[in-house]
């Protein structure tokens, strides 16, 4: 019976021949281990950074939740003030630290909470007095092509029932100019305080000008400078400083942006909405 062998490592006398066995080079060695480790390294990268988006997305629908109850910071308690600052510090820590994006920054955010007390005090005074209505309040910054500041507009739309429509009878608009400071802090420059786009009353237009009568040229022209009237205050005097303070940016993605006014002004959280006209 034949019987197949394992030749010999070396060969017999007489045919030696000499084999040499060389080892990877390092070159080569590197070369394979970074083609297998080179997908898992990015594998393991994309799953830690989905994974710390989803915690993220999660603190901010917990700071969400947190302030829905209290009517934009009017009716906050204090057990959920002191909540709504534990979810606030938590979100903030996940862009600490990191330069503000100007573009994205750029844009219409609504405001859903505050602690600011020249802010509650209009939503205090729209509870107490029957004939004042405080409706949304935005800020609205244009810094897209801008490399160290913009301008931010101070929105506040506000009426004054059966003589205004409601909730968006007329503007408020505090302009500023801003500069960044620092990585997270720009200064403000007050300008101008505008009042602008008065929307009248169904009611007021039919004692303005009743449907029921020929409405007379000088009954329209009074609709038409109501609905067109704007007017505009100077912030400080001519020559002088305008009135200024420093803000802080905590937390700033494509839906979210979080402030604090530097010297205990409050914190304000915002939530990014459709472009205003």
């Amino acid at each position: 019976m034949d019987l197949a062998f394992v030749p010999p490592l070396y060969p017999p006398k007489g045919n030696r021949a000499i084999y040499e066995f060389k080892p990877f080079s390092s070159a080569l060695h590197r070369n394979l281990y970074s083609q297998r480790t080179s997908p898992c390294l990015a594998t393991a990268a994309t799953q830690t950074s989905q994974a710390s988006e989803f915690v993220v997305e999660n603190k901010k629908h917990d700071l969400l939740r947190a302030i829905l109850e209290t009517k934009r910071g009017l009716v906050a308690t204090a057990d959920q003030r002191s909540s709504i600052e534990e979810a606030l510090v938590s979100v903030e820590g996940y862009n600490m630290g990191l330069p503000i994006d100007l573009v994205k920054l750029d844009g219409t955010w609504r405001l859903q909470y505050t602690s600011a007390p020249d802010v509650l005090i209009l939503f205090e005074a729209a509870a107490r007095l029957p004939f004042f209505q405080v409706g949304q309040i935005f800020q609205k910054f244009e810094c897209r092509d801008q490399s160290n500041g913009g301008v931010i507009r101070n929105v506040v739309q506000w009426s004054i029932p059966t003589l205004l429509e409601e909730q968006e009878g007329a503007t408020l608009l505090v302009s500023a100019k801003f500069d960044i400071v620092s990585a997270r802090n720009i200064y403000l420059q007050f300008e101008e305080i505008t009042i602008q786009n008065i929307n009248v009353s169904e009611e007021l237009q039919a004692l303005i000008a009743p449907a029921i009568l020929p409405r007379s040229f000088l009954s329209l022209q009074i609709l038409q400078f109501i609905r067109t009237f704007r007017a505009q205050i100077p912030v400080g005097n001519p020559g002088r400083q305008s009135v200024g303070g420093l803000y802080y940016l905590s937390y700033l993605d494509d839906n979210m942006l979080l402030g604090r006014a530097v010297g205990g002004g409050g914190v304000f959280v915002f939530t990014r909405a459709q472009p205003l006209e």
